[in-house]
This record gives C-alpha cells, structure tokens and sequence, in this order.
C-alpha cells in the first residue's frame, strides 16, 4: 500500500542520507487518510495501511456472469503543469476519468482503484493533495479507493517532480458488454461535451503555448475568462455515473472515450468493419482553447483532430428511437450533449469514422 518504516542503519549511510525520507512518507500518509475515507463503498473491506486493498467479491453474486473489466493509465505531460503551478489537487480527477471512463465504455460499473505516484523528494502536503484528487475523483467515479503506493526516487526524479498513474476494476453482466458487434445501420451518435483538453495531446499543448509561443501561464485569456495556466489545468469530466445513468434510462449499443487519437480513431473502435460512423463539425464549437492552440503553433486541423478532443470527450452510439431519452437523462445530470452523427453504411472509400463539415461559430 503506502511507504512503511524501515529501520534505521546505527552506522554509516541510510535511507534518509540517500535521499528517502520515510518519516516524510509517513507523515503523508496520515495526512491523506481522511480524503481515502471519503471514497469508498460499502463492499471494501479493511482500511488504509495493509499491503493490499480488500474488496468483497460477494458483491458480484447479483450478477448471471460478471465480467470484470480492467484498465491503468497515467494522466501523462500535463503533470509538469501542475508542477509548474503548484497546483497538486486536481490532477487526481484526471488520472480516474482516464482509467474509469476506459471502464465504463464496455458497459462496466467502477468498482475500486489504487494509485501509484512516484516523487524525487516526498513533500507530505503535496502527496496529500494528489490524494485528495484522486479521492475526490472517486467518489465522481461511484467507486472506491482501496489503496495505492508513494514512492520517492531521489536521483531519478528532481525533488519536485511527479508522475501519478492508476489502475481501476469494474464488472459488467456477460451479455450485456457493449461494443461494435452491437453498433447498427442507422444508430445515432450522441456527443457529451468535454471540460476542456482533458489529458491528452499535452506534449504539443506545452511544445506549442508554452516553448514555441512563449506564453506565460499566469496570462490572462478573456476568452476563457482566466489565465492559460488555469485553462490547460482544468479537470478531465468524469463520465462514468452519467454513462451509467443512460444504460439504466435507454438503449446504448457503444460508448467511445475519447483521449489519445483523438475523435475519429476512438470512435472507429466501436464500430464493425461493415459500417461507417460520420460526425458533422457543423453540431458543435470547440472551446477557445483549441483554436489557441491551432493558431499558436500553425497546427493543421488534421493534425489537431487526431491528438485533441475537440470539445467531445465521450459519444454513445443509440439506436434512433433512444436519442429524446438519452438527451434527457443528459440534460437532468448536467451534461452538455447532442446529436453530432449517425452510423452509415460502409463505402468503397470509407473508414471507420471521420469528420465532415466545419466547426460551428
């Protein structure tokens, strides 16, 4: 789980003299255990402080089969922002929505996560702000923080530098898994908006705002009504419960999470070699943002389309008699979508997915 103490040398070098600081690590430790508390569920067993997390599999006895479903990810470059901004307690939303909304997309229920966050020096207020995030995020998520590891690695890393990635669990009923061998002629794609950049793309995000464009992040952007570091720092939307909400309210063949690749290859995922899933540009207007970026660093729309979402982060493919419903069970939950595409027939010239038309004003 978290750091443990290990006895100290009496003579000659030690862990502290090579650069670890264990009773850093303990002091971070009870410092983020009111935040794990916090995200939990009524079937984790045990709490912070064990070598491993416990989580009661009983639980699963309401499904026919359960299938679990598995995912890790990290949440990438966007970590040196939050460095840079000494700004450490909303990185962990990123990285459970990078791991949960993988999860959820088969149709899975988040069920527990752990995290791993490697440091060069243990800072105890940092550590417990990463935590707090991810906690939070959890809880957003509906599943539960069983555990997680800290460590520090002096020589490796600078004494403030981090990186944080997750591994999550999820469980789905067998003959309820979505994905393209469910997607139809004729289904209808909803688009959910995204918060933002999300995670993803930050390697050009940085290379073009901050080295080729020589932006400052503490500069104001009245289109975004707050500075450039504020902007890029904004929190990837959590997904999972709203996705979640729409299998219960309607018919959902395919949810496609929209990260790394951009719009038309993650959707292209979810769709059979057969059919053809075509987004109109003309439904939405990215975000400012994206327009930043394009414009900063002369990046082509191609290019841009294939490493940023573009204002979606999620689409559901439904069959066309479940599209008012699902937009209503959106709308009740406060979240942002539309009808941005349908699922055709494939052509001759065709791929999976692409985009068509110009980006709304």
């Amino acid at each position: 789980m978290r750091m443990s103490p290990t006895p100290a040398q009496p003579t000659g070098a030690s862990y502290k003299s090579a650069g670890v600081d264990i009773k850093a690590g303990d002091l971070a430790v009870e410092l983020m255990k009111k935040w794990v508390a916090k995200a939990t569920r009524p079937e984790v067993v045990g709490g912070l402080g064990g070598f491993a997390g416990l989580f009661d599999a009983s639980a699963l006895k309401r499904y026919e089969r359960p299938l679990l479903a598995s995912a890790t990810d990290g949440v990438g470059t966007k970590v040196d922002l939050a460095r840079q901004l000494g700004v450490y307690d909303t990185i962990g939303h990123d990285l459970v929505a990078m791991v949960m909304d993988d999860i959820v997309v088969c149709g899975a229920e988040p069920l527990f996560m752990t995290d791993y966050i490697c440091v060069g020096k243990v800072h105890p207020e940092r550590i417990a702000a990463i935590v707090k995030g991810i906690a939070e995020g959890c809880v957003l998520a509906g599943c539960a923080l069983v555990g997680g590891e800290t460590a520090e690695h002096p020589g490796l890393l600078g004494a403030d530098d981090f990186d944080v990635a997750g591994a999550g669990t999820g469980a789905v009923e067998a003959d309820r898994v979505l994905g393209a061998d469910r997607v139809r002629e004729g289904d209808v794609l909803i688009a959910m908006a995204s918060s933002g950049l999300h995670s993803n793309g930050y390697s050009l995000v940085r290379h073009v705002l901050l080295d080729r464009g020589g932006l400052s992040l503490d500069r104001r952007f009245e289109d975004f009504g707050r500075t450039l570091g504020e902007e890029l720092l904004e929190p990837t939307k959590i997904y999972s419960l709203d996705c979640l909400a729409l299998l219960r309210t309607s018919e959902v063949h395919a949810f496609s999470h929209i990260t790394g690749g951009g719009l038309a290859a993650n959707l292209a995922r979810v769709i059979p070699d057969h059919l053809h899933a075509r987004l109109d540009r003309s439904t939405w207007a990215p975000a400012p943002v994206f327009d930043l970026v394009g414009r900063t660093g002369d990046v082509a729309r191609e290019e841009l389309e294939k490493t940023l979402n573009m204002g979606v982060g999620m689409i559901a493919a439904v069959p066309a008699e479940a599209v008012e419903p699902a937009l209503a069970t959106l709308a009740d939950r406060g979240v942002d979508a539309w009808v941005a595409g349908e699922v055709l027939a494939r052509g001759a010239h065709t791929e999976g997915a692409a985009l068509v038309g110009e980006y709304a004003k």
